[in-house]
């Protein structure tokens, strides 16, 4: 491999083209669906709005994708005031999708045996990569990174020590409605997870931008 500096147009950024962010958006949402079934299905939990949403479901007769994006809805404001018309409503979007996808994922795939531990690491594998997706181009699932953005602007609150403050609560409600084992699997996946962002969305690696 040369170790000669890039070309000034190796170094440009290229913009992202309107269809690559639909495409990015349809294919991110369906990663983090099928993720999300997988849990739903194994009865495990993630962090965030999304492992509040599993959290009621498995507490109520409610369903994780109309969960999802009533509880995103107050997020969205922020989003505006900290990000911008373009992210919030690419964010926007791919809430509505992983809401409808995770109603329409159990009509055409169905579970007669899935493993807790295997549903745990792919699972969290396919959320990882379709997070990465849409993080790519500049789109989220909004929640919770949101809101601790935004108290971190103001001062308030350190925006990793809030998700992970956010994530330990969803973990000492899980352990009154799941056995231990499950949220001992659903802490496995929250590492996986959180190991395929680390090393997949690193600054500097991915030039493409919207």
């Amino acid at each position: 491999m040369s170790d000669t500096p890039e070309t000034e147009a190796e170094a440009a950024v290229v913009p992202h083209k309107w269809y690559e962010d639909v495409q990015a958006l349809i294919l991110g949402t369906l990663l983090l669906s099928f993720g999300v079934i997988l849990y739903s299905e194994a009865m495990l939990i993630t962090g965030g709005v999304a492992g509040t949403s599993l959290l009621v479901e498995f507490g109520t007769s409610l369903t994780f994708g109309p969960v999802f994006f009533v509880l995103n809805l107050p997020f969205f404001a922020l989003s505006i005031l900290r990000m911008g018309w373009g992210f919030t409503l690419r964010t926007f979007a791919s809430v509505a999708l992983v809401s409808v996808q995770t109603r329409l994922l159990p009509l055409w795939v169905d579970f007669s045996f899935l493993a807790p531990a295997f549903a745990a690491v792919s699972g969290a594998a396919m959320m990882g990569v379709g997070l990465v997706v849409l993080l790519r181009h500049r789109a989220g699932i909004g929640g919770v990174t949101i809101l601790s953005q935004f108290l971190q602007d103001r001062g308030i609150i350190r925006a990793g020590l809030f998700q992970l403050i956010v994530d330990l609560l969803i973990l000492v409600v899980a352990l009154f409605m799941l056995p231990l084992k499950l949220v001992a699997l659903s802490i496995v996946g929250a590492f996986v997870l959180n190991l395929t962002v680390a090393i997949n969305h690193r600054p500097g690696r991915y030039r493409g931008m919207s």
